[in-house]
């Protein structure tokens, strides 16, 4: 992939600079100015280049050597501003023909920007990590998270998480926190399986019904909301986290559903009539029901497309996937959930809240 980015730097992968930077840079520092430090150097939290989506293009702002670095809250007041002093006036200004000095752009983004000389406006982000999870994640994770919780922090806050990169844990909080977030706990997968079917139930037959009555614009409308709940359920079923929107399309393209699943998406966006569209949800409904066949956490159930009613549209009868699945459920918190709720993703669709869970969570408690 060649991009014209007009920046004089040759690209690569964000987490890798970060870790090199860390590694030949921050590290040797930390070891001689202040070798008794007890700290965690990590990247994670928002940014292409922590999910690993980052290309040449990413590098026009937000991106470079940067890296989280982590204190004991009791020597946080004591230590960060010494800290920064020791990075500011020893660290190079270069890693492997990077800049490490950063300025803001009229927007509030980092940008990477070349010194010769004087202290380094670097991009070591001095916290705790208790700051950092409640500034960014709405909560410290340090324990086991509630229901509530679980379903209304958006996948992409937690895939920012778990797809970040711990360089060194010597706090030994970070990396159990990462490992207690690698995927939602057994019933709560279950819940929104079943509310993912149910999405899909709730609108399977009005593409049809929309081109039916000459609605084209309507029925193209569905038939992609379709698709795009259709990816949503492939995300789960392969227990990945879904990112936004931004990077919904990149991260379905690196499940393993993705090769057969995407040309068959691809058609029905661009069928140029209802009924080629429905040939197309077809093909993908009976694979996605198959799918679930192979999960085998229920009994085999109808993978073939069917009639709806006795109308002439066939679907497939995702109620009864729905149904199926929240059978499984055991635990009784997880039974109680209004039944085809689901969580956050499933109901909202704001950037706004799905890209930073500390204001709606903020927004959220005001009505609790």
């Amino acid at each position: 992939m060649t991009e014209d980015t007009n920046l004089p730097y040759d690209f690569i992968p964000g987490l890798d600079l970060s870790e090199a930077f860390y590694k030949e840079v921050v590290k040797p520092i930390l070891d001689e100015h202040l070798p008794d430090l007890v700290y965690t150097a990590a990247q994670m939290g928002r940014g292409s280049d922590v999910l690993g989506f980052d290309t040449p293009q990413s590098m026009d702002h937000d991106w470079g050597p940067k890296l989280l670095l982590f204190i004991d809250m009791s020597e946080f007041e004591s230590l960060h501003e010494k800290l920064n002093k020791i990075l500011r006036d020893n660290l190079p200004y270069e890693i492997r023909g990077f800049p490490t000095n950063f300025t803001h752009a009229e927007d509030g983004s980092l940008l990477m920007t070349p010194i010769n000389s004087g202290p380094v406006n670097h991009a070591v982000k001095i916290s705790t990590v208790s700051e950092f999870f409640i500034e960014y994640f709405g909560l410290i994770p340090s324990e086991e998270l509630l229901i509530v919780d679980w379903l209304t922090i958006p996948e992409q806050i937690f895939r920012s998480i778990v797809s970040g990169r711990v360089f060194h844990d010597g706090l030994c909080e970070v990396e159990p926190i990462i490992e207690r977030l690698q995927y939602y706990p057994h019933d709560l997968w279950l819940y929104l399986l079943a509310s993912q079917w149910r999405r899909i139930s709730q609108e399977v037959a009005f593409m049809s019904r929309c081109g039916q009555v000459g609605d084209e614009l309507g029925s193209r409308i569905v038939g992609t909301r379709l698709v795009q709940d259709m990816m949503k359920l492939c995300f789960l079923m392969e227990k990945q986290y879904a990112p936004y929107i931004k990077w919904f399309g990149t991260a379905f393209n690196k499940l393993k559903c993705a090769k057969p699943l995407t040309p068959i998406f691809i058609r029905i966006m661009n069928a140029d009539t209802w009924q080629e569209r429905e040939k197309y949800l077809i093909q993908a409904y009976e694979y996605i029901a198959k799918m679930h066949n192979e999960l085998g956490i229920t009994k085999s159930l109808q993978a073939k497309a069917t009639q709806f009613h006795n109308r002439p549209f066939m679907i497939i009868q995702a109620d009864g996937y729905a149904e199926a699945i929240l059978k499984l459920i055991k635990d009784d918190d997880v039974r109680k959930l209004p039944e085809h709720l689901g969580g956050i993703d499933q109901y909202v669709d704001s950037t706004d809240i799905l890209a930073y869970t500390s204001k709606f969570r903020r927004f959220w408690s005001m009505y609790q």
